[in-house]
């Protein structure tokens, strides 16, 4: 077995591809999730991320390509990397007649790496990081959605991990579960582990990720730092001003595009535009100019730069 480079991004791909009989689930893709980062795996459901996800883990075998996890190589290394990398994949699958405590309880003594001395010390602590401390008791069939979700991601959480890799984390919770599950990915990023979170809900990625990895139709289109994906955006700027028609034709003459008048302000597409000459060209024209601004893209601007369409933002 090749050992492990210490100074190896966590998830390395080549080439990685899989084939279910015609189709291509995923195509040729080569990811590179560097170490401390929260790396959003966004696109839209059915362009990979899952299919991506399970062989990463060991779960399905690529059709071809390469996996480096944690700096070794897939799955030679399995034995001594899987260890260190807590996982949700497509849901969480517990015992319905157990309660959420005694759930952990039996998987943590399912793991040959786990310590049973500290095993109710790490269960009660993995509950309370996911809020579900006061429901432990509980049996998981009376559980929410939502609390069955935490306790998955709680499960991830009973040994140290180095990476977690999220399948949707945030699937099925209320908007305050849901802010409880970013809290805790960010928690988790200071404390040092890399995690990589699968979803299709923009506004998610946008609050939590440093880095993005944009999947669509099985390949990966674009991945980076969220603001260098942004900074290859189209810039949209905008004018507030109550001579929205003037405004319009002086940016239509400038050669800006995409404009667009709404009561008190125009937007329009930079382009290669020189920023510096649009308010003295407004002013030259008598156009009052009571505010001007250049708008930062949005992740789904982002998405729909590298597509040329969006998807559904709100799941």
């Amino acid at each position: 077995m090749t050992s492990a480079r210490a100074d190896a991004p966590p998830i390395v791909t080549g080439g990685l591809t899989k084939r279910f009989r015609r189709q291509i689930a995923v195509d040729r893709i080569d990811l590179e999730v560097p170490g401390g980062a929260v790396y959003g795996f966004l696109g839209p459901n059915g362009s990979g991320k899952t299919t991506t996800i399970r062989m990463l883990l060991g779960l399905i075998s690529p059709t071809a390509g390469e996996i480096s996890l944690l700096g070794s190589k897939m799955p030679g290394g399995a034995r001594s990397v899987l260890r260190r990398i807590g996982s949700l994949v497509e849901g969480p699958a517990f015992h319905l007649y157990l309660s959420g405590r005694a759930n952990l309880a039996r998987l943590d003594a399912a793991d040959r790496y786990s310590d049973p001395r500290t095993s109710k010390v790490r269960i009660d602590s993995a509950l309370d990081r996911v809020g579900l401390l006061a429901a432990a008791e509980k049996r998981y069939r009376a559980y929410s959605l939502g609390m069955r979700q935490r306790l998955a991601i709680a499960n991830s959480l009973l040994m140290p991990r180095d990476l977690l890799v999220l399948d949707e984390p945030t699937n099925g919770l209320d908007p305050q579960g849901t802010r409880e599950v970013r809290h805790l990915i960010s928690e988790l990023a200071r404390d040092g582990a890399t995690v990589l979170v699968s979803s299709h809900l923009l506004a998610e990625v946008e609050q939590i990720c440093s880095h993005v990895g944009v999947m669509y139709e099985g390949r990966l289109v674009a991945q980076g730092p969220l603001s260098e994906l942004r900074a290859d955006t189209v810039q949209t700027v905008r004018v507030d001003t109550d001579r929205t028609e003037d405004a319009a034709r002086v940016l239509t003459e400038l050669g800006l595009s995409e404009i667009t008048s709404s009561p008190g302000y125009v937007t329009a597409t930079l382009g290669d535009v020189a920023i510096e000459k649009i308010v003295p060209n407004l002013v030259n024209a008598c156009v009052p100019v009571l505010g001007f601004a250049i708008l930062r893209p949005s992740l789904e601007d982002v998405f729909v730069s590298l597509t040329g369409e969006g998807f559904d933002v709100s799941g």
